[in-house]
């Protein structure tokens, strides 16, 4: 992941690992391996004028954690959280824990010295070592007592060779092979049971480590879990969980490296500034920062200032896209408010100055209430509902939303009044940019250089998504509204195969023949929809474009022949970027 980040920059980075086991392709990047001590670090960074240390090394790497914070320079720690961990079993942001009530059997050790105290205490019958072959030393007092301990290795001749120097018995080694996916909780359940084990003990290390699987395997085992906390790190790092709040870091500590800077959207502003503002009803001391989840997963922190106790206001950082909301102050308001009756926990969003009224439908938001889209609402609901179960009236306003408002185009759409709060990632990529051409061209450089024939072209961040699922291991890049740049970049670099990814709102201007689709240049034109429409399917159909309001609302009213005539002309279109190779379109919905 880091890597990946750091291949999006404008400038040279460095790539070190302790082996050369590990297969990756630079383009940016220089590969550099061999084991670093502080004064090696040091040394390197100064004659090559380093002046940010990325750490996404394993969290039990303590050695190298020394000698990074030793080194004397910035660093970002980049510690990535678990997707597909079940918040209800246990919980893993920044590596806390939590215990399921049917499952009270984590043990929580400090450190190694801490476990080994606790086993010869509780001496299980037999115990399961999943802390890897660098742990044996660690557990020695343990297993040379007399503990029966059995111990999972990568099966490699150096691993074999050095639990082999600890005085390890051979016999109670068993293997993990090397170039395998990490264990699913079926097969380590498989491995516990085979090992006829009644604990296991494992380091918190997060999804790298495939901790969630060995947790969730014992668990229904019943089996006791020892789990070694991961050593404290500085505490003036940078932590981040993941590659948005990696590249907003890097942003921050040098200026320049990337071509564009990113931003927040207006959600993930007002999800800060209602947090905040909640927070500020009960906390005894001022709040300068709250962290909110992306819908990613990722935390990322937001300045925010307190206004009177329930209101607070974060100031929207200005990112590199030419959108008229950077700079804005968004100001949100939140007050408990007595159950009355029926469902306890009802978040009620309330209007206010300078946010828009929705008085059309289509944009599924109710009709009289104020524009904030559904993953905006979703981020609030996350936050208010990790706080209080309480009922909450929230107030979200933007000052001088509604002259703002002026310069976009939601009176077309039917909202009035004000701004609307939006964004489906949380972040706001430069997409309009001049220099994203160049930031487009990089990217596909990279794709290039790491051997891909075949590019994905995503118009936002569903379209991503979607590209994702819609072929393994297909390289995707962001293009935005810039879809014939893109694919001129494409072609010019020898792709063979190109697939884009698009919503009907951008398709619609495409297929009309303007491969930048940006709404600064170019509007829905439903003219030109309607005689698509009749061509295709009536003029019924062709009626039925003037009551629409968005685009996305044809999906409910034009049948299937409708869509893949627009298809057809958005191929032909591109084919005047892309003049040779395979072309493939795939409907965003």
């Amino acid at each position: 992941m880091a890597v990946d980040v750091c291949e999006q920059g404008a400038a040279t980075f460095y790539y070190s690992t302790k082996g050369d086991s590990q297969q990756v392709t630079l383009h940016h990047g220089v590969r550099i391996t061999g084991a670093m001590r502080a004064d090696d670090i040091r040394r390197f960074c100064h004659e090559h004028d380093i002046r940010l240390i990325v750490d996404a090394a394993h969290p039990f790497a303590e050695g190298l954690h020394r000698a990074v914070a030793d080194a004397g320079l910035p660093v970002v720690r980049l510690e990535v959280r678990n997707d597909n961990v079940n918040d209800s079993k246990l919980s893993i942001a920044n590596y806390p824990l939590s215990i399921a009530p049917k499952a009270p059997s984590l043990i929580k050790c400090s450190d190694f010295d801490d476990a080994v105290r606790r086993l010869c205490h509780d001496r299980p019958k037999r115990l399961l070592a999943l802390t890897g072959v660098n742990s044996l030393s660690r557990l020695a007092a343990y297993w040379r007592g007399g503990g029966d301990m059995v111990a999972r290795i990568l099966r490699r001749e150096e691993s074999l060779q050095k639990a082999l120097s600890e005085g390890f018995p051979e016999e109670k080694l068993v293997y993990y092979e090397p170039e395998h996916t990490l264990p699913t909780v079926e097969e380590e359940r498989g491995l516990m049971e085979r090992v006829g084990c009644d604990a296991i003990i494992t380091k918190q290390s997060g999804d790298e480590g495939g901790f969630p699987a060995k947790v969730e395997a014992a668990q229904a085992l019943g089996l006791k879990i020892y789990v070694v906390k991961p050593p404290s790190l500085p505490a003036e790092w940078t932590y981040v969980t993941g590659r948005h709040t990696l590249r907003r870091a890097i942003e921050r500590l040098v200026p320049g490296f990337f071509l564009l800077a990113t931003g927040l959207t207006t959600g993930t502003c007002a999800t800060a500034a209602v947090k905040a503002a909640l927070l500020s009803l009960s906390a005894a001391t001022d709040i300068t920062a709250v962290s909110v989840e992306l819908p990613d997963g990722e935390e990322v922190e937001v300045p925010v200032s307190i206004r009177a106790r329930g209101v607070a206001a974060v100031i929207k950082d200005e990112s590199d896209d030419p959108d008229v909301t950077r700079g804005c102050t968004i100001v949100a308001q939140v007050a408990t408010r007595e159950t009355t009756g029926g469902e306890r926990g009802v978040i009620r969003f309330l209007q206010g100055a300078g946010v828009g009224r929705v008085t059309l439908p289509g944009l599924g938001i109710p009709v009289g209430g104020p524009a904030i889209n559904a993953t905006p609402r979703r981020m609030i609901e996350h936050e208010v509902r990790a706080i209080t179960p309480d009922d909450i009236d929230i107030t979200i306003s933007v000052e001088g939303g509604e002259e703002l408002a002026r310069h976009t185009f939601n009176p077309r759409v039917g909202v009035v009044d004000g701004i609307s709060i939006i964004g489906t990632s949380g972040i706001v990529h430069p997409l309009s940019h001049e220099a994203f051409v160049e930031s487009i061209g990089r990217e596909l450089e990279v794709a290039k250089a790491l051997g891909q024939t075949a590019i994905g072209l995503a118009t936002g961040k569903a379209g991503e998504d979607t590209l994702y699922r819609y072929e393994e291991g297909l390289r995707v890049v962001l293009c935005g509204n810039l879809i014939g740049e893109a694919l001129a970049r494409a072609h010019a670099l020898g792709f063979g195969r190109v697939i884009l990814a698009i919503g009907i709102g951008k398709a619609v201007k495409l297929a009309e023949g303007h491969l930048d689709t940006h709404s600064h240049k170019v509007v829905m034109n439903k003219e030109f929809i309607s005689q698509v429409a009749r061509e295709t399917a009536g003029d019924e159909a062709a009626e039925a474009v003037a009551h629409i309001t968005l685009a996305r609302e044809l999906w409910d009213v034009m049948p299937e022949a409708f869509f893949e005539r627009m298809r057809q002309l958005c191929l032909a279109q591109c084919r005047t970027a892309f003049g040779a190779g395979e072309l493939e379109m795939i409907w965003v919905k």
